[in-house]
């Protein structure tokens, strides 16, 4: 399948999830997610969802890392649309975020991270069995990702299929993808 049917269907199956089912399924990733081995994470970064495209609901796992792995420092990101580069900045709680112009919540000011990135918690629309992932096709994170030594961790709401065709050299493949009931390692 070509990346552009993927987000098609991928966007048209988030758009038809009511507020109950995105809540089990975020749960379902969060369960997922507690499953694996973070003892050599210091630092984590992690995407902020976007209620209007039904994205999972990280604060979800923000949370469960507070309370659970306090010593995990937690880095979001912040877009830059002009470059489409990003800029990671210490998670400091939700107050401390504000809705950029494409309505996707950011820190508004704070700690710029500029360190090592141990784990990265990636977005995507649809992933396919060999580890390559349909985004939104602005390339924020296969430029990031191409940069960094980390390991590399898709949350997908739904089931991989079987191959993206249209890859090249630029994608970034991932290290696992967590869906609600599984986690599939690459």
């Amino acid at each position: 399948m070509k990346k552009a049917v993927l987000r098609k269907q991928a966007l048209e199956q988030r758009k038809s999830l009511s507020t109950s089912q995105l809540t089990l399924l975020s749960q379902g990733l969060l369960a997922q997610f507690k499953l694996l081995d973070l003892s050599a994470v210091r630092v984590l970064h992690i995407f902020l969802p976007i209620v209007e495209k039904n994205e999972p609901d990280t604060f979800l796992i923000i949370e469960w890392l507070a309370e659970f792995h306090p010593e995990i420092r937690i880095i979001v990101p912040r877009a830059d649309f002009d470059t489409a580069l990003m800029q990671n900045y210490i998670y400091e709680g939700k107050e401390s975020l504000r809705r950029n112009l494409y309505q996707i919540l950011e820190p508004e000011k704070g700690h710029l991270h500029t360190g090592d990135v141990d784990l990265v918690l990636v977005p995507l629309l649809g992933f396919d069995l060999k580890g390559y992932r349909a985004g939104y096709g602005k390339g924020f994170y296969d430029r990031f990702l191409s940069g960094i030594q980390t390991f590399k961790v898709g949350l997908s709401l739904f089931e991989p299929i079987a191959q993206i065709e249209d890859f090249n050299e630029h994608d970034v493949r991932m290290d696992c993808c967590l869906t609600p009931d599984k986690t599939y390692f690459f």
